[in-house]
């Protein structure tokens, strides 16, 4: 893990939306307490394993293979696994560090990435009502938007 003082000071299970803790395990078993910095890491870290896992992510080479390999329900669960762990990332970002994130004005730029990553779950169902409650506040005006103009661009096809 890094060397910041500051991250290094987050005990397990601290750092985590208010509410909720997030707990890891590296496999079969129970899944144990880590600080949200460790928990980061570690979501990062298996993220990248997914998908230079040429098993669970084929090179295009291979069209015949890719598309076998996404067709199936396991690759579809996957992706809803890794969408859900970047979600609860945003999530420990806006409750721990959103506030550093404001004071070298990059929050905007949070905002917007978080936006477009809500408006892509919403469009193709990523993220299960019971995983977004802990950012709920922030969800549900994204969330509107969406719709709204989701709805606008139908109007304006005539469908």
């Amino acid at each position: 893990m890094s060397s910041d003082p500051y991250l290094n000071s987050f005990r397990p299970g601290e750092g985590f939306p208010s509410g909720v803790e997030y707990r890891w395990s590296d496999g079969p078993g129970e899944a144990v307490s880590v600080s949200a910095p460790v928990y980061i890491e570690k979501v990062l870290g298996w993220i990248a394993d997914q998908i230079n896992d040429e098993s669970k992510f084929p090179d295009d080479d291979d069209e015949t293979e890719a598309l076998r390999v996404f067709q199936t329900p396991q690759f579809a669960a996957l992706c809803g696994q890794i969408f859900r762990r970047l979600f609860r990332v945003y999530g420990i970002i806006y409750s721990s560090f959103f506030g550093t994130l404001e004071a070298l004005d990059m929050a905007p730029h949070l905002n917007s990435c978080f936006k477009h990553f809500m408006f892509f779950c919403t469009e193709f169902g990523l993220l299960p009502e019971r995983e977004v409650e802990p950012l709920e506040v922030l969800v549900k005006p994204i969330k509107k938007k969406y719709y709204a103009a989701k709805q606008g661009a139908v109007a304006s096809t005539g469908r």
